[in-house]
């Protein structure tokens, strides 16, 4: 087994509608079949929606400053924090007044 070592500012960033993306875990790049892990740069005032889907996800703050919307309430947070989402569960993550970097890991739901 072998180490890949990814230079994240080396990768492509596609623009969104809430700001920039590029992602540093998929088959592309390492051969994850069913991984994806994302960098997200999310403007000031800007809102990312992490719908609810048919796999896990994690959304965890990296820098800056902002709100998790999770079933119907607000939570303030900042670098460091972030939340599960267990499949079917949605949430938003809100930049503040600055920018907010996230990262973003979906995974499979494992059969049972």
């Amino acid at each position: 087994m072998t180490t890949t070592f990814i230079d994240t500012n080396e990768l492509p960033r596609v623009k969104t509608p809430v700001g920039e993306m590029t992602e540093v875990i998929n088959e592309q790049l390492v051969g994850a079949k069913n991984v994806k892990a994302i960098v997200r740069w999310i403007e000031p005032g800007k809102t990312f929606e992490a719908a609810a889907a048919d796999r896990h996800q994690l959304v965890y703050l990296m820098e800056g400053d902002g709100r998790i919307s999770l079933n119907g309430a607000e939570y303030d947070v900042r670098k460091g924090g972030g939340v599960y989402l267990k499949p079917s569960e949605a949430a938003s993550v809100t930049a503040a007044t600055g920018s907010v970097k996230l990262f973003h890991l979906v995974v499979p739901q494992v059969p049972a």
